[in-house]
């Protein structure tokens, strides 16, 4: 058991460390070298979401059902890794529309209404003051668990009365900590940098305590994680923890909430939309938050079935496992190292909760009223700053109060995790009427409040009356029977719905209720055209930003001294002077010179009262001081649609230049492959004239000799006739291929197809060539398969490919070291003939031009071009024409292998 005094001194301690780094946090801030423009700060202060219930009641759940507790940590990393468009979104108008918290947001997406503003706000108080009490609750039984154990009768938390107990003192010293870094500046869109950095630095705090701890009872108490669980498998009721059968039916609920929960609770809006300095940070974020829940996750489990192992039949409370099993083993300076942990996770959400709260409570909330309230002659009031300062400052002391009369009330009769479920059910409310105001321009101001009050009423009768009810403030029959002996009425059974867990139950039907009081009001109702105009920008809030055009809500006119003066009555007179001159500096002129406002100063002096007052009170400031009217409601949807046309025309012209630029494109490649083809047609028209030339000259010559020598004797007339012959054959065969070619492409080539067989085919062409082959010393090896299948082609014509591409192959090789063979391979629906050689091999870049006309390669050990060019590119057009494919494989140096497919006959 460790002194009482070490552990407040040690808690505070660590309180004044947590000042200190929000202080210098602030004074960084202060001279422009901000903490949180890090992208990994970020990440970590949104590690916020991970509160005491974490930290106590992660253990406590799992060891009811086992892997259940992840669900919980499921929904965020899901929310981050897929949903991040949607907070990008939510950023980006948060930004553009100076919000201030998540009631200022649902508030200004319908028309800057004030009765949204409040509902949300007393929607949040009431739902988030659960979660409060659940903060309380953990340190004040974790520090009884460390005073007292083993005594455990005597740490029960509820024992000492409100002035000695703990959880008071606690909430005294979190309450006094938010007043004076949370309220520093009365512009709360305005970041609390040093708020901010003590939060990162508790994320840090909290997962190195709990992962101490889990090494703790994994390595330490049980020699290993392995030896740890087969200690637990041993033990059936343990097993059972570590199967899916354990979780529980609820799992889909529990990511469900906790999706919406990482967006909508106010204190997760605040740090991760309203706290953003750079939207590029969400990068960092996306992966480092689901990471960081990673590792905090990791030992419970290990923790959790520890716990049960030390302490059998249920002798302790399995919240407080993380704690006792330290102690247990006399290990307690890691128990004040755990409860130091349990401490920064408790105090981070409160103080980033109370902070969202109470800015919600000033402007949505109390400043409406008051302003409304003529009596208070607040327009007489030359600075107003103060009253808000202590509006906050109030609401953040009256905020942590009711959490802990909850706590008093009520925390005993549930366990942490419960406690946590009831606030991310009421948060989950927000769901429709954000998501549905950033995607849908139908969405109403009467339908938010129709689905929000609807939802906010079934989620108070379904989950808030019953714990009053369970701790003995309202009657149980209430629960049991129904109110009146209405069964149908039974809060966790309504309208007959039965066999689901009350959070399921209750979420089913508020969220069912809020979406349908949502949409039908919406399409049933009108909207104003402040909300149209209110939609349009935050549906389409990127398109808006990206077109860089202020709306200049306002025409009138408005003198710069009135605004001036608006503006300092309600963020104090030096942060005024400093935010005009910023304004004139910027817009590149002397603000002290003007006397005239222009819509431009106007916009930004009510933006800069949302940050103060909220967004519908600041508009309702700023129409008296404009005189005059501000602009038309039709100028502005005139202008919003002026804006979306042009940036529609903008997408057309971009995609039209696209389309352009591969039009461009593909001109060029077209004209590269007609030089190209002119180039071959040029270089054909040369070899054919070579061709053509060289055997007419032959012949000419010839008979020019034997004309003017008829005195040659036979031998010699004989030997020149037949030069004139062969002469005469090989122009011949020239024309016919330059005219087979030709038909070939003009489609009037005769095709007579028949069932072959294709080894005959291919022994009958081998043989009429085999006299070349022995001529030039060329080997030739067959390798046909009997019986050869029957292939369906016009016989003429293939021949003459077999022919070509063995006549090709044994020109390739050398004599004597030349082989060539030629085989054949049935396959699926067509047979494949091959025919390789060991000559030269070809250049890949060169495979795929050798078939076409003209083209020629250079014959081996000549280095000149062999033939006319067009043998190939007629066996292409033959093979293709048949419904077959041709194709080289080749390596230089290692030979080509042609071959060619023909098709069976059908059927």
């Amino acid at each position: 058991m460790l002194p009482g005094w070490l552990i407040l001194l040690t808690s505070f301690g660590y309180l004044s460390l947590l000042f200190a780094i929000a202080y210098y946090g602030d004074r960084r801030a202060d001279r422009g070298r901000s903490l949180i423009g890090h992208s990994s700060i970020y990440a970590l202060s949104i590690a916020v979401y991970c509160t005491s219930w974490t930290f106590y009641g992660s253990v406590g759940r799992a060891a009811s059902t086992g892997l259940g507790f992840l669900p919980i940590y499921l929904g965020p990393t899901l929310m981050f890794a897929l949903g991040w468009a949607v907070i990008r979104k939510i950023v980006r108008i948060s930004k553009v529309h100076h919000i201030t918290s998540i009631a200022d947001f649902v508030s200004s997406r319908y028309g800057k209404s004030h009765l949204l503003g409040g509902l949300v706000t007393v929607i949040a108080v009431v739902g988030i003051m659960p979660y409060i009490s659940l903060q309380l609750k953990a340190v004040s039984s974790s520090f009884a668990v460390l005073l007292h154990y083993p005594d455990l009768a005597a740490a029960h938390p509820m024992s000492a009365s409100p002035f000695e107990d703990t959880a008071l003192l606690v909430a005294m010293v979190l309450a006094l900590f938010t007043i004076l870094f949370g309220t520093r500046h009365i512009d709360a869109t305005e970041h609390h940098e040093g708020m901010v950095a003590a939060i990162a630095f508790e994320s840090i705090v909290k997962l190195l305590a709990f992962l101490a701890v889990g090494a703790f009872v994994a390595f330490g108490i049980f020699g290993s994680p392995g030896e740890l669980f087969r200690q637990a498998a041993a033990q059936p009721q343990l097993a059972r923890l570590m199967s899916v059968e354990a979780i529980g039916p609820n799992w889909i609920t529990l990511t469900l909430l906790s999706m919406a929960a990482i967006i909508f609770l106010p204190r997760q809006f605040q740090v991760t939309v309203v706290e953003n300095v750079d939207e590029r940070h969400l990068e960092k974020a996306v992966w480092l938050f689901p990471l960081y829940l990673f590792a905090i996750n990791l030992f419970v489990l290990p923790i959790t079935l520890g716990g049960l192992l030390r302490f059998p039949g249920g002798a302790l409370d399995t919240d407080t496992f993380v704690l006792a099993l330290p102690l247990a083993e006399g290990a307690p300076y890691l128990a004040l190292l755990v409860f130091i942990g349990g401490l920064s996770a408790a105090t981070g959400m409160v103080i980033v909760e109370t902070i969202a709260l109470s800015t919600m409570v000033c402007n949505d909330l109390i400043m409406p009223v008051l302003l409304r309230f003529g009596r208070l002659h607040l327009s007489e009031r030359s600075d107003l700053s103060g009253l808000l300062l202590g509006i906050r400052r109030g609401a953040i002391l009256f905020i942590i109060l009711l959490g802990y009369l909850y706590f008093r009330l009520i925390g005993e009769s549930y366990a942490l995790v419960t406690i946590g479920l009831v606030s991310f059910a009421a948060a989950a409310q927000f769901a429709p009427a954000i998501l549905g105001g950033i995607y849908w321009k139908g969405g109403s101001r009467q339908g938010a409040v129709a689905g929000l009050s609807a939802g906010f009423a079934v989620w108070a009768y379904t989950l808030l009356l019953p714990s009053f009810a369970k701790s003995g403030w309202l009657p149980e029959s209430i629960v049991d029977l129904g109110p009146f002996g209405l069964h149908l009425l039974k809060p966790y059974a309504l309208f007959g719905l039965e066999g689901l867990d009350s959070i399921s139950h209750s979420l089913f039907w508020s969220l069912a209720a809020n979406v349908g009081g949502y949409v039908a009001v919406s399409l049933a109702g009108s909207k104003s055209t402040i909300e149209r105009i209110q939609a349009t920008l935050f549906v389409e809030v990127f398109s808006q930003s990206e077109s860089g055009r202020g709306l200049g809500a306002w025409r009138g006119k408005a003198a710069v001294a009135d605004l001036r003066e608006l503006a300092a009555r309600f963020i104090g007179r030096e942060r005024a002077q400093q935010a005009f001159a910023d304004f004139g500096r910027r817009h590149g002129f002397d603000i002290d010179k003007r006397t005239e406002a222009d819509a431009d100063l106007v916009q930004y002096v009510e933006r800069l009262l949302a940050g103060a007052i909220g967004a519908a009170s600041a508009r309702v400031m700023i129409a008296t001081t404009v005189q005059g009217e501000g602009i038309g409601i039709e100028e502005i949807m005139e202008v919003l649609d002026e804006t979306s046309q042009v940036l529609e025309y903008s997408r057309q012209l971009e995609h039209k230049s696209q389309e352009l630029e591969a039009a461009t494109r593909e001109l060029q490649a077209a004209n590269q492959r007609l030089k190209e083809l002119d180039r071959m047609k040029d270089e054909f028209l040369s070899t054919v004239t070579h061709e053509l030339r060289t055997p007419l000259t032959s012949i000419r010559s010839f008979s020019e000799i034997l004309f003017d020598n008829p005195e040659l004797d036979a031998t010699q007339r004989g030997e020149f006739l037949s030069i004139v012959i062969r002469e005469s054959e090989r122009l011949t065969r020239l024309v016919n291929q330059v005219l087979d070619l030709a038909k070939i492409e003009a489609g009037r080539m005769d095709w007579h197809l028949e069932d072959l067989d294709l080894a005959g085919l291919l022994n009958d062409a081998a043989a009429s060539l085999r006299g070349i082959f022995e001529e030039r010393d060329v080997g030739l090896d067959l390798r046909l398969p009997a019986p050869s299948p029957l292939v369906r082609a016009d016989r003429d014509h293939l021949t003459r490919v077999v022919i070509n591409l063995l006549s090709n192959a044994q020109k390739v090789c050398g004599p004597g070291t030349g082989r060539v063979e030629m085989w054949m391979e049935p396959g699926e629906g067509e047979a494949a003939v091959f025919v390789r050689d060991n000559g030269p091999g070809i250049e890949p870049d060169l495979q795929d031009k050798i078939f076409e006309k003209f083209y020629q390669l250079a014959a081996g050990g000549t280095g000149n071009p062999s033939g006319s060019g067009l043998g190939l590119a007629i066996c292409r057009s033959i093979v293709e024409r048949q419904g077959g494919r041709i194709a080289v494989h080749s390596r230089p140096g290692e030979g080509a292998t042609f071959s060619f497919t023909v098709p069976y006959p059908p059927g």
